[in-house]
């Protein structure tokens, strides 16, 4: 692994500063809060990479929020005897909560083909919550492979490699207060 050194050099020029995301996050705060006015939300977030982007929002909610994770893999395998390359998902850490009847947002750090998380969100509609969105901060509409219903989106962005709040070059630089280009 990289010395801290190194991996500090590895980052580039700040894509979004903190006052651009905190003012973002609030936006989308405000908005959630509207739409969910006197009810109750369960924010579940997939873990590691949107922990920094789940606590700035619920801090901003204005409706009572409940908090759970999910942990995921995500895995390619090679099927020679067919030609094509199979991708499939498990769960290693699932919710720790029964969700029927609930209204669930799922708070994601971006979404890119969307196909893992169309995984999930099959997953969690066969468990009867009352209501199921999803908010990211970062997101890739011109890769989504899957059709998802993305109904709060930070911003788009281009198809480039980002470390700092929550994004991780090999699970390092999440800290960052900031999201930068890495420059690898």
């Amino acid at each position: 692994m990289p010395e801290a050194a190194d991996i500090h050099r590895l980052v580039g020029k700040t894509y979004l500063d903190e006052h651009a995301i905190a003012a973002r996050v609030r936006e989308m705060a405000a908005d959630i809060s509207a739409d969910y006015a006197n009810r109750e939300i369960l924010l579940i977030s997939i873990l590691k990479g949107a922990i920094y982007f789940l606590a700035d929002l619920a801090r901003e909610i204005e409706v009572p929020v409940s908090i759970d994770f999910i942990a995921i893999s995500s895995f390619r395998q090679d099927r020679r005897e067919a030609g094509r390359e199979i991708r499939r998902v498990r769960f290693l850490k699932d919710l720790d909560q029964d969700i029927e009847g609930m209204d669930i947002l799922i708070v994601e750090d971006v979404i890119d083909t969307g196909l893992t998380l169309n995984y999930i969100v099959q997953n969690l509609w066969l468990r009867k919550p009352a209501s199921l969105e999803i908010a990211t901060l970062l997101d890739r509409p011109y890769r989504r492979l899957a059709d998802l219903p993305v109904k709060y989106q930070g911003f788009q962005v281009p198809d480039e490699f980002f470390v700092g709040y929550g994004f991780d070059y090999k699970q390092r630089l999440r800290n960052l207060p900031r999201i930068a280009r890495l420059h690898v």
